[in-house]
């Protein structure tokens, strides 16, 4: 091995480190990984900027403005609210309710918007009830991710696999993805209610209150409501067409986010800009440039060698490895670096004789997403809800998170093992 792949190691796993420890903000440490292997003319700054996933990053952006635009309208609390009322105001329905709903809506903004939203309304329900919201944030985390797991725009690994690999459009993540994710999100929403049952407890004069609600107070502009769900519809339809239309994704986003701003006022641009989280995007810039510094040194390559040989080349096994690696490691380092370092890896396997990656595509995005899960630095929307939390008053501690969740986890892998056999290599 090389001195400069030596270096690009080191880089790699100091930078790593850090981004575990969370001592420094991962998006300061990513970046500053990534412009060490510039100075240390492990990369060129062409060869970095090449490798930088500009699909992956227009995608972000676009959704967030989109988003941003249609969070003024107030119809993400509308839609909480009406989900408590038709649950009658029980707290275990309500929990049901909104995790189905986090998980829905995971799938078509993304889980760390998601959660943004429906944390807020999650609180205000919860104080109405008298209880605590931390079983009802639990369970919106894990449909968080689970959700996000089931199409291209879900979940940023999902955005990064699909973004790589071209032919995985959208409807290729929909039809592969979305069948298991239902039942996993089934057999899960089963467990969290035979977990929480006992603590979700409240008087019916509380619940009573819950029905005088007035969902319909919360939709703040008419007029922008409609023109905001008329251009998110059409960026949908963009996403499940875009193959056929030979656009790429960040294409379609970023014509739904801008055509939203054309049709509803110069006014609305400077608060949809602020809003994007740009400390997100820096973090991908630094981590495609950190990831080119393996690839160009022949670092990647070398472990997916290993990996074949470790696997006989088997597409079975291989599958089947990437699935629980991913699943693992995801749950004990944020998933999006640890996809980042996949992605050359199993293009390499392409290269050294696996002929059909298709399955390993999709054991990838399973176990990364849903990995996240299994501790609360697994995935980004985990950080977001407990800090919203702690500044609630209300702590979700690393064990007690890990306790509830890592067995659903291994669970949901458990399901998505059985899938990818029967899915990809019986059937």
């Amino acid at each position: 091995m090389t001195n400069q792949a030596l270096f690009a190691i080191g880089i790699f796993l100091v930078t790593y480190a850090f981004i575990i420890s969370e001592k420094l903000h991962r998006t300061i440490v990513a970046m500053c990984g990534g412009i060490l292997m510039v100075l240390f003319g492990i990369v060129t700054q062409e060869q970095a900027i090449h490798h930088i996933d500009f699909n992956t990053l227009g995608l972000l952006i676009g959704m967030m403005i989109l988003v941003a635009v249609t969070a003024q309208t107030g119809v993400f609390k509308y839609v909480a609210i009406r989900a408590a009322k038709a649950a009658k105001g029980k707290p275990v329905r309500i929990l049901v309710y909104l995790s189905i709903i986090t998980a829905l809506a995971s799938a078509f903004l993304d889980n760390v918007t998601t959660v943004l939203l429906i944390v807020p309304v999650t609180f205000s329900i919860a104080r109405q009830l008298q209880l605590n919201p931390v079983p009802f944030l639990i369970s919106e985390i894990i449909s968080s991710n689970a959700g996000g797991t089931a199409t291209l725009i879900g979940d940023p690994p999902n955005i990064m696999i699909g973004s790589s690999v071209p032919e995985l459009d959208f409807m290729s993540f929909l039809v592969n993805l979305s069948p298991i994710i239902i039942i996993i999100m089934a057999a899960t929403i089963i467990c969290l209610v035979l977990i929480y049952r006992k603590q979700l407890v409240t008087t019916p004069e509380l619940s009573a209150k819950i029905m005088q609600l007035n969902e319909r107070d919360e939709i703040t502009d008419t007029k922008l409501l409609k023109k905001s769900l008329t251009v998110m519809a059409l960026t949908i339809i963009g996403f499940m067409l875009h193959g056929a239309l030979h656009l790429e994704s960040a294409t379609i986003a970023l014509t739904g986010a801008f055509l939203l701003l054309l049709i509803t006022g110069e006014h609305y641009l400077e608060d949809a800009i602020s809003k994007v989280e740009w400390s997100t995007i820096f973090f991908f810039i630094g981590l495609f440039v950190l990831v080119s510094g393996l690839v160009e040194t022949g670092v990647i390559a070398k472990l997916a060698g290993e990996a074949i040989k470790l696997t006989g080349a088997d597409p079975l096994k291989t599958s089947l490895l990437i699935l629980w690696l991913s699943a693992i490691a995801s749950a004990f380092v944020d998933n999006i670096p640890f996809v980042a370092t996949m992605i050359p890896m199993i293009k390499e396997m392409g290269a050294l004789g696996i002929t059909n990656l298709e399955p390993l595509w999709w054991s990838l995005a399973l176990g990364a997403c849903l990995g996240g899960n299994g501790t609360l630095i697994g995935a980004s929307a985990n950080v977001i809800v407990a800090g919203l939390a702690a500044k609630e008053g209300h702590h979700i501690g690393f064990v007690s998170f890990m306790k509830i969740a890592f067995p659903l986890m291994i669970m949901s892998i458990l399901i998505s093992h059985v899938y990818v056999y029967l899915r990809y290599f019986i059937w």
